[in-house]
C-alpha cells in the first residue's frame, strides 16, 4: 500500500462521514440561527431556549434522514470490505 492510496482511502472516510453527518448539522445550525434571531429580537435570553429546539431538530433530522445515513454508511463500509484483498497485497 502507498501513502497516495492510505490519503485517498482516508479522504473517501471523512468525505462519507461529512455526508452522513451534513443533514443534522445543517438542520441544527438553521434552527439555532432561527432561535438566536428570536432571542435578540425579543431580549429572552434563557438557555434552554436555545438548546431544546436544536435537540428536536436534530433528533427530528435524525428519524427523516436516518436511512439515507445507513445507506451512506453500509455502501462504504460495503465497498471497502468488497476491495479487501486490494488493500492487503
Amino acid at each position: 500500500m502507498s501513502s497516495d492510496f492510505i490519503i485517498g482511502l482516508a479522504g473517501q472516510a471523512v468525505w462519507t462521514v461529512l455526508k452522513a453527518s451534513a443533514p443534522m448539522l445543517i438542520l441544527g445550525l438553521l434552527v439555532g440561527l432561527i432561535v438566536s434571531i428570536f432571542q435578540a429580537t425579543t431580549q429572552i435570553q434563557e438557555q434552554t431556549l436555545a438548546f431544546v429546539p436544536k435537540i428536536v431538530a436534530v433528533l427530528l433530522a435524525v428519524l427523516l434522514f436516518g436511512p439515507w445515513v445507513l445507506n451512506t454508511l453500509v455502501d462504504f463500509t460495503y465497498n471497502l470490505l468488497n476491495n479487501l484483498y486490494k488493500y492487503i497485497g
